[in-house]
C-alpha cells in the first residue's frame, strides 16, 4: 500500500464512520419520538380549571404577601425576620404566576380562554413582562435547525464560555426591573417619534432573551396590534409607578420593596435557566436527541424544584421531546416514559438529580472548556 494514499484511505474511512454514526443518532431521534408520542398521546389537552386555580392563587399570594411585606416592613413592632419571610413568600409566588408566561406560547387561546388576557393584567403588565416579550421569541427557541445556534434566543454555550460568565449570568438579572422601568417609562414614548430608535427599541429590548446577538423582527398583523396594546399599558403603568413614588402617593419604601421582590423573581429565573440546559453546543445544528441531552429534567424525588423550576419547567428536557404537552401533565408524561423505556433508552440520560450538581457540572466546565 502506498503511504500517500493512507490519508484519503483514512478520510474515506472516517466518512463512513461519520455516516454510520449520523443514521445511528437518526434511529434513536426516531425511535425515541415515537415512543414519546404513542405514550402521551392522552395527554395533550390543557385543563382550563387547573390553570385558573394554580395561577390565581400564585398571584393572590404574592401580592398579599407583598402588601404584607409593606406593611410589616413599615411597622417597627414587627421582628425585622417577618417581612423577610413574607418578602421570601412573594417572591416564590409571584414567580410561579409569573413563569406563565411559559404556558402562554404554547397554548392556543381558545384551550383556555381569557388566559392570556387575565395574566396580562395581573402579571405581565405590573411586573412589566408583557407577554409579547416571550411571545413570538419563545417558539424560536424550539426550531430543530435553530436550537443552540447563533439564531437562538434563548441560547448560549455557556459550557464553553469564561467561568466568570456563570456568576455574572445570574447577577446581571438583578438589574431587570430596573431595566423595564427604563424600557417603558422613557425608551417607549421617546422612541415613538424617532423610526431609529424605535428600531433599537425592538430589535433590542423586545424580548425574554439570553443570546445578546439576536435581533427581533417587527410585528405584523394581529400580533402587532396586541403589542402595542400591551407596550402602551405597561408603558402607562411604568411612568405612573415612578411619578406617584416621585410625588410620595406611594411611599418610596414600597416601591423600593416591590422592585427588590421584583428582581427575586428574575434572579430565581436566571438561576432556573442556569440549569435548563448543559449549555455544550458550539452552535451547530443539533439532531433531536442531541437537543434533548443537552435539556434537563429534575424530575422526584428531589422536592425544590417544585419551587425553582414550577409550571412543569422541572421537566424541561421533557417540553423539548413533547412541547405540545401542557405543563399539569408533564409528571403523568413523565412517569410513563420511565416505566416504558428501557434503561438503556436515552431518554434516561436527561435527568438529573438536582441544582446543585447541574451548577457544579455548568462551573468545572466554564474552567476546563471556557474560551
Amino acid at each position: 500500500m502506498n503511504a500517500s494514499t493512507l490519508p484519503q484511505e483514512n478520510y474515506r474511512d472516517m466518512a463512513v464512520d461519520a455516516a454510520r454514526d449520523a443514521a445511528r443518532e437518526a434511529v434513536h431521534d426516531l425511535e425515541m419520538i415515537k415512543a414519546a408520542s404513542a405514550l402521551t398521546r392522552d395527554l395533550l389537552t390543557a385543563k382550563p380549571a387547573i390553570y385558573w386555580a394554580d395561577f390565581l392563587t400564585s398571584a393572590l399570594v404574592g401580592y398579599g404577601t407583598l402588601a404584607a411585606t409593606v406593611s410589616m416592613a413599615a411597622d417597627p413592632s414587627f421582628p425585622l425576620l417577618a417581612p423577610l419571610i413574607a418578602a421570601f413568600v412573594s417572591i416564590l409566588a409571584l414567580y410561579r404566576a409569573g413563569s406563565f408566561i411559559h404556558e402562554l406560547t404554547h397554548i392556543k387561546r381558545r384551550d383556555v380562554p381569557g388566559f392570556h388576557l387575565a395574566w396580562n393584567i395581573l402579571i405581565g403588565i405590573p411586573l412589566m413582562i408583557p407577554s409579547f416579550m416571550y411571545e413570538g421569541i419563545h417558539n424560536q427557541h424550539h426550531m430543530p435547525r435553530r436550537y443552540g445556534t447563533a439564531d437562538d434566543p434563548e441560547y448560549l454555550p455557556l459550557a464553553l464560555m469564561k467561568p466568570y460568565t456563570v456568576p455574572l449570568f445570574v447577577l446581571v438579572s438583578a438589574l431587570g426591573p430596573f431595566g423595564m422601568l427604563i424600557r417603558y417609562a422613557l425608551l417607549a414614548p421617546l422612541s415613538l417619534p424617532s423610526p431609529a430608535l424605535r428600531r433599537i427599541v425592538v430589535e433590542r429590548y423586545s424580548g425574554l432573551v439570553i443570546n445578546p446577538e439576536f435581533r427581533r423582527r417587527n410585528p405584523e398583523g394581529e400580533e402587532a396590534s396586541r403589542w402595542i396594546m400591551l407596550e402602551i399599558a405597561t408603558s402607562i403603568w411604568a411612568i405612573a409607578l415612578l411619578a406617584a413614588t416621585a410625588f410620595q402617593i406611594i411611599p418610596f419604601a414600597a416601591f423600593a420593596i416591590f422592585l427588590a421582590i421584583a428582581s427575586g423573581t428574575m434572579v430565581i429565573n436566571q438561576i432556573r435557566t442556569l440549569v435548563a440546559h448543559l449549555w455544550e453546543n458550539d452552535g451547530a445544528v443539533m439532531t433531536a436527541t442531541e437537543q434533548y441531552l443537552d435539556s434537563v429534567n429534575v424530575p422526584p424525588p428531589a422536592t425544590l424544584p417544585e419551587l425553582w423550576a414550577p409550571v412543569g419547567l422541572r421537566y424541561h428536557a421533557l417540553h423539548h421531546l413533547l412541547p405540545g404537552v401542557p405543563y399539569h401533565n408533564l409528571g403523568e408524561a413523565h412517569r410513563r416514559l420511565v416505566a416504558a423505556l428501557p434503561i438503556e433508552s436515552r431518554y434516561h440520560a436527561a435527568n438529573h438529580t438536582g441544582l446543585g450538581g447541574l451548577v457544579t457540572r455548568l462551573v468545572k466546565s466554564s474552567f476546563t472548556r471556557g474560551r
